[in-house]
């Protein structure tokens, strides 16, 4: 869900600006899942750059104080999100914890790491959001830990009808400053892909586990 239109199309300028998203729908990338894509995101460049990180971090402590006011925690989700939470808890003046994608096989086998509190208020960071299955995960393991989820904003999300299904099921609010619909409109409008690659990459987003088989 796009809480505002203006940063989702600034947000999507900034990605494009500094190629933390790529799109070659003619020459497409193949992710890990093995899945042809015609675009790659890799966020945490966003971390390099000071004005844009720091525009990343003012606009997710925003939209969170308007959706569900100051939270008691901003939890990251690693790796990706670890460092932009710290930003966004950091500016909001709230503790920051992560969450790993499992427990840790030594020690106290956390997975929740940070103090915290059962029974606070969280509200989660990701970076990306793609079928939903792995920030939801961190999701599950807070609720394990006695968090109260508030829900979750991400930088981009690819919004594929499975991550929205998936999010709707575990009953968890998703909020992105940017999402696919407002990269290619602003794609478009910087020129950054013509009027005929338009539709290729609408098609990918319907069903991306059977593109361009």
């Amino acid at each position: 869900m796009i809480q505002n239109k203006q940063v989702a199309l600034k947000t999507a300028e900034s990605l494009l600006q500094i190629k933390a998203i790529k799109l070659q729908p003619e020459t497409p990338f193949t992710w890990a899942s093995g899945w042809k894509s015609p675009i790659y995101c890799d966020n945490r460049l966003t971390l390099s750059f000071p004005t844009i990180r720091n525009y990343l971090k003012i606009e997710f402590a925003k939209q969170i104080e308007e959706i569900y006011g100051k939270p008691d925690y901003i939890a990251g989700v690693a790796t990706g999100a670890i460092a932009i939470g710290v930003l966004v808890a950091e500016y909001m003046g709230v503790p920051f914890i992560y969450v790993r994608d499992k427990a840790k096989g030594h020690g106290r086998q956390n997975q929740v790491e940070g103090f915290f509190e059962p029974g606070s208020n969280v509200v989660v960071i990701e970076d990306l959001v793609s079928t939903g299955g792995s920030s939801l995960k961190a999701v599950t393991a807070l609720k394990e830990a006695g968090a109260r989820v508030l829900g979750m904003l991400a930088i981009f999300t690819y919004d594929f009808p499975v991550a929205t299904q998936n999010f709707e099921e575990a009953n968890i609010r998703l909020n992105t400053l940017s999402d696919y619909h407002h990269l290619l409109e602003q794609a478009s409008a910087q020129g950054a892909i013509l009027e005929d690659q338009i539709e290729l990459l609408k098609d990918w987003r319907k069903d991306p586990a059977n593109w361009g088989i």
